[in-house]
């Protein structure tokens, strides 16, 4: 799963949005490079982030 997840661009140091979640969590829209992807919870379970900051309202 991870060379998948790698293969679609997440990359140590690529800046991840999450976009939306779905009402059970399941599946994750997230930007990354400025592609949009939808992660299952256990593909994004394997993603380590650390928040750059949070989104203005």
């Amino acid at each position: 799963m991870a060379r998948r997840i790698a293969d679609m661009g997440v990359t140590k140091g690529s800046v991840v949005e999450v976009v939306r979640v779905a009402p059970l969590g399941d599946p994750i829209d997230v930007k990354i490079k400025g592609y949009h992807l939808s992660l299952r919870k256990a593909e994004a379970a394997g993603i380590s982030v650390t928040r750059l900051r949070d989104k203005e309202k």
